[in-house]
């Protein structure tokens, strides 16, 4: 259910996102209306603002104008996506560090070759990476293993698995 919602609210974003990739705002209107209201002195207006903004949020949300993520949220959506090219989903990256951004460590849960002997690899999630070099793992992997994925150059990444050499790889789904 909440991958589902996850996977919706994403969808949602990238469908959108040629309406406002050039110039996101940094905070939406809705909630500036909330952050404005701060700036009142007064107790009862403050309050009255306050409730009136509040109100606007949970219509927006309501009505799927304003989708709000946690940290948590982000960093599984951010997993989800991981190797695909989405720069509109940048903003899932906010208040991360670059490592956190650029690798991920995840488990193998489907193994087999291509019929040019290069591997293809699911991960957990569903994600379909396919080899894209030449190397040869010292040991045949296997499901369960853990696989370090890492950016590399012009779009393409690195995997390690079970600490062996890495390949050259690239996300297709």
């Amino acid at each position: 259910m909440r991958e589902t919602a996850i996977a919706a609210a994403l969808a949602a974003i990238v469908l959108a996102a040629p309406a406002w990739a050039a110039q996101a705002p940094s905070v939406s209107p809705v909630v500036q209306s909330v952050i404005d209201c701060r700036k009142i002195d007064e107790a009862s207006a403050r309050l009255a603002c306050f409730d009136k903004a509040v109100a606007g949020l949970e219509a927006s949300e309501a009505k799927g104008d304003l989708v709000s993520l946690d940290r948590e949220q982000r960093r599984s959506a951010r997993r989800q996506a991981f190797g695909l090219s989405l720069p509109s989903l940048s903003f899932l990256d906010r208040g991360e560090r670059t490592d956190e951004v650029n690798r991920l460590t995840t488990s193998v849960t489907g193994l087999s070759r291509a019929s040019d002997g290069k591997w293809v690899i699911t991960v957990e999630g569903g994600a379909v990476w396919r080899q894209i070099d030449d190397n040869e793992f010292s040991r045949e992997p296997r499901i369960g293993a853990v696989a370090k994925i890492r950016k590399a150059a012009l779009g393409s990444f690195f995997m390690n698995i079970d600490r062996q050499q890495a390949i050259r790889v690239h996300r297709v789904n």
